[in-house]
């Protein structure tokens, strides 16, 4: 397929004193990228470049100033957040700098946008936005939902996204940010295309974002190196269907979503990708063949709409409608039944939640009416230990 992009076989470096924002969007290689800068931070400085956030990803700054709520039972950011963040970027001067966050993109409208760009920078700001084939993102957003309370199942969730018009249900935010195009058109209506550039990442070339940004700020090569980072690793089937499963039981029971956030994503989930490292025998999150189709239509859409726009390209924009499945996987014998969760991994998330609970000690304990657990429903039963153990962590 022709286009009138200005593809480019590799980058070029960024005027001094330019601003970078990497907008993401989520799934496309932020968090490595994100990782390496911060990693980077102090050799970065030492050729005039500035991370000037002062944590890896400053995503409650950059929620709070695209209106979004943020992960379910966490607190949510306010423009404190978001002021802290442009002080430290005006601190930094003359210097080029660089910020990345993936939840940019979930900007909903050229206002919040415009905002963006005037309070970071104005015309010193350049926006990168990193993209991958739909068919390599779905499944990966899919489980990160499910980390997020999603009961939905796979299959499910897929017809919606795909054949459920208007594709807003049960994640709205998904195709805010995947619909590429229309993220692309939105900030480049705002800082104009000479302004923005699009980098379409190859999972076959591991290095290659990172020495796309080395280019692009001016920085020696191989000065950007990926950092591991465990607890940034996706779900298997069998433990993304085990965190579905409870989420149906913690929505069932009315619990409070803080106790989501505290005891199952920071606890059970994120203890368990840290100490448990997936086999390759795992069975795998597999898109069916006609979302894979579908996927790739809107991926041939996207390409021919971002290409009309005369932005800059960098990378092979034929990758984006590629119709691509995964690999096959090693022979193996026909599974017994659903997926199912190892018993060292399901011991590891139990035990996270139990550390994390554990973190809140108890003080003094609510008087608690005359009545026998015999005489409780399990479902009353379950709510008041929820809201005990809700109470002792604010406590602590």
């Amino acid at each position: 397929m022709e286009t009138d992009c200005r593809r480019t076989e590799g980058a070029r470096p960024l005027p001094a004193g330019t601003r970078l924002l990497h907008i993401g969007p989520h799934k496309t290689g932020t968090t490595s990228i994100q990782g390496a800068l911060f990693a980077a931070k102090d050799a970065m400085a030492a050729h005039g470049v500035a991370f000037p956030a002062a944590t890896r990803h400053p995503m409650e700054a950059v929620l709070a100033v695209c209106a979004r709520p943020g992960m379910m039972g966490n607190t949510r950011p306010t423009d404190k957040h978001w002021d802290r963040l442009v002080a430290q970027v005006d601190a930094t001067g003359d210097r080029t700098s660089v910020i990345s966050s993936e939840f940019f993109a979930d900007a909903a409208d050229d206002e919040i946008v415009a905002r963006v760009v005037r309070e970071l920078g104005g015309e010193r700001v350049h926006v990168l936005v990193t993209l991958r084939p739909l068919v390599k993102i779905m499944p990966s957003q899919w489980q990160q939902y499910v980390q997020n309370g999603l009961r939905m199942g796979y299959e499910d969730w897929l017809d919606h996204m795909l054949r459920k018009a208007p594709y807003e249900k049960p994640n709205p935010s998904f195709w805010r940010r995947h619909r590429h195009d229309r993220l692309v058109e939105r900030w480049a209506r705002v800082v104009g295309r000479d302004n923005l550039m699009v980098v379409v990442v190859d999972d076959r070339d591991r290095g290659g974002l990172m020495r796309t940004f080395e280019t692009l700020l001016g920085l020696p090569a191989d000065l950007l190196r990926e950092v591991p980072d465990t607890a940034n690793r996706s779900l298997t089937l069998a433990e993304t269907e085990m965190l579905r499963k409870l989420n149906v039981e913690f929505r069932g029971h009315e619990l409070p979503e803080e106790l989501y956030s505290r005891l199952i994503r920071y606890g059970a989930i994120m203890h368990m990708k840290n100490t448990c490292a997936p086999s390759k025998d795992e069975a795998r999150i597999v898109t069916p063949p006609w979302a894979v189709e579908a996927a790739a239509a809107v991926g041939a859409e996207i390409t021919e709409r971002i290409g009309a726009m005369g932005v800059r390209v960098i990378g092979d924009p034929a990758l984006l409608s590629a119709v691509a499945r995964p690999a096959a996987a090693p022979t193996l014998p026909a599974p017994a039944g659903p997926p199912r969760v190892s018993a060292e991994a399901a011991a590891q998330a139990l035990y996270g939640a139990l550390a994390a609970a554990a973190d809140a000690p108890v003080r003094h304990t609510a008087p608690v009416k005359a009545r026998t657990v015999q005489q409780t429903s399990s479902k009353d039963l379950v709510k008041v230990i929820g809201g005990r153990a809700l109470r002792r962590l604010r406590r602590h």
